[in-house]
């Protein structure tokens, strides 16, 4: 996985206010921690760090901070965005080393297409888009692709199904679903002049009600006056 270079300015002022000039001057402030030290406030250009995630790589992108006469390997682990604008207002960075095992999400990506379900009116559930795997940082897939095109209706592609990197590895159970063809969903018509109750017409509802001996039901407006209660 290539690395890129992000220059970080160390040493930033905190504060709420601090750091809402960070933003409105286009740098977002962030933190960098991990290894067992203490963490570092740091910022960074806003459309440098845009561009360093919109990568192939996206959020598991190889980061080369460079702090200021010293460089950090490190990946951007938590990203918080405004809730309404969506724009990106603080980045938490872990900084890790090419020969440590570290942990992430890896996009799951679907290719191919599922003639034989499509054919068979049959539907494409998948159950997951990520995968949390292990491995080290040069190691980390892109995405994992999940080929289709030879799934048949009542098909599923498990953990174990999958053909993982070399050195990339997951602690889901080998017999988790990740994606199955599911049989076509069979829709009841309602009968003509009838209304369906719970996917059953009417009209055999109410010849089941016949069978059972119960009663219909007695016709709006049309109470015993011993129920009747009086007006207020």
């Amino acid at each position: 996985m290539p690395e890129i270079t992000l220059t970080a300015d160390v040493g930033r002022p905190i504060g709420s206010r601090a750091s809402n000039r960070l933003r409105n001057s286009g740098k977002i402030p962030g933190v960098l921690y991990g290894h067992g030290n203490e963490p570092i406030p740091i910022a960074v250009d806003a459309r440098a760090l845009r561009n360093a995630l919109s990568g192939e790589a996206g959020l598991n992108a190889l980061l080369n901070l460079d702090l200021g006469g010293r460089t950090q390997l490190a990946m951007a682990k938590d990203i918080q965005r405004d809730p309404t604008r969506n724009v990106v207002r603080h980045v938490d960075f872990l900084a890790v080393n090419r020969d440590e095992v570290i942990t992430a999400d890896v996009p799951i990506a679907v290719v191919g297409e599922a003639s034989a379900v499509n054919a068979g009116d049959g539907v494409i559930d998948q159950q997951y888009f990520s995968l949390t795997v292990h491995a080290k940082p040069g190691d980390l897939p892109n995405q994992i692709e999940i080929d289709i095109s030879d799934l048949q209706i009542g098909d599923s592609i498990r953990i174990d199904d999958l053909d993982l990197p070399a050195g990339v590895e997951t602690e889901l159970d080998g017999e988790v679903v990740l994606i199955v063809a599911q049989h076509p969903q069979a829709v009841e018509e309602p009968e003509e002049g009838g209304e369906a109750v719970e996917g059953v017409p009417a009209a055999a509802a109410a010849a089941a009600d016949e069978q059972s001996g119960a009663e219909p039901p007695a016709p709006a407006g049309d109470t015993d006056a011993g129920d009747a209660s009086p007006d207020a």
